[in-house]
């Protein structure tokens, strides 16, 4: 039986869910893209090779193995996207949540029916239909739970749009130990630096009291303002447009001294290590590709506090 305990973004981490690009399906067609970052490298003939992409997770998992990380891969499904485990599925507390997510990715969950089965019923919580969110949406810390959303008309007028008010409720009705901060995130389907896929995309907390943020993700000032007066504007890195684009705020934290990060984010990781963190850089340029990059390819499991 796999155990589960999950509070916050960056206490040590004992297990990990890291997804696949194995079989991943090659390179779909524009009317298959769900995300615009997909859609432009579509256009642009540059969409990752699957050896590429292969290769980067396979140094993600190394870094794990470095740490003492039990790391748990999906079982592959032939032809499917596999790679952001993050979102089919997500853990609060002692609790596996299998959300309700697009369509189009579905299939996914079937890759982690060895963790659901090992959860046992009283662990498994499966979100009801017309509930949607997406594990990229959701953030456990130390006590709260922040939650990126969309409220009509966009939920329904964006494919971008992964977790709704329903959503929201649905954490606030069933984890009423925590205090749920929920964000408007801007969206658009056409442009990826005018879109904040999920709430990682301009967000992420890191060590034990800061945070990586972009101001243009959040639709409502407060809401930014809200993040800003719970860390303090003294313990958050802003990041830029660019910068966002690049998903500077997606690393991955395998302790509150030890952080995952691409190799391009000159300027962010020398932040991170100027305030103390050991910095371990991957290349992961390919899957970026993908509208998703360190924390989207994981799913956590189990970590000590």
């Amino acid at each position: 039986m796999i155990k589960f305990n999950i509070n916050d973004e960056t206490s040590r981490l004992g297990a990990v869910v890291l997804g696949t690009a194995k079989s991943f399906g090659g390179t779909p067609t524009i009317e298959e893209a769900y995300d615009p970052k997909s859609l432009e490298h579509i256009k642009k003939g540059t969409f990752p090779k699957e050896e590429d992409l292969v290769k980067e997770m396979e140094d993600f998992a190394d870094v794990f193995r470095k740490y003492d990380v039990t790391v748990y891969r999906p079982e592959v499904i032939e032809n499917l996207n596999q790679i952001f485990a993050r979102d089919i599925g997500f853990v609060i507390g002692d609790r596996l949540v299998i959300p309700e997510i697009i369509p189009d990715r579905a299939k996914e969950i079937e890759g982690i029916q060895f963790l659901i089965d090992s959860a046992g019923p009283n662990s498994v919580l499966q979100v009801e239909k017309g509930v949607r969110i997406e594990g990229g949406d959701v953030m456990p810390w130390k006590g709260k739970l922040f939650v990126g959303y969309s409220k009509e008309p966009d939920f329904s007028k964006y494919k971008v749009a992964r977790t709704n008010e329903a959503g929201v409720e649905f954490l606030i009705n069933n984890f009423k130990d925590w205090d749920v901060h929920a964000f408007e995130l801007n969206k658009s389907d056409e442009n990826p630096k005018e879109n904040a896929l999920h709430l990682d995309c301009c967000f992420q907390p890191f060590g034990t009291d800061s945070g990586i943020i972009y101001k243009g993700g959040f639709k409502n000032e407060s809401d930014f303002q809200t993040l800003v007066n719970i860390f303090g504007q003294e313990n958050l890195i802003e990041i830029d447009q660019d910068e966002m684009y690049a998903m500077n705020s997606n690393i991955f934290s395998i302790s509150p001294e030890v952080v995952v990060s691409e190799e391009s984010f000159s300027r962010v990781n020398s932040e991170l290590i100027n305030r103390g963190l050991t910095v371990e850089v991957i290349k992961y340029q390919e899957t970026v590709k993908m509208g998703g990059l360190l924390r989207c390819s994981t799913l956590p499991v189990f970590r000590e506090k």
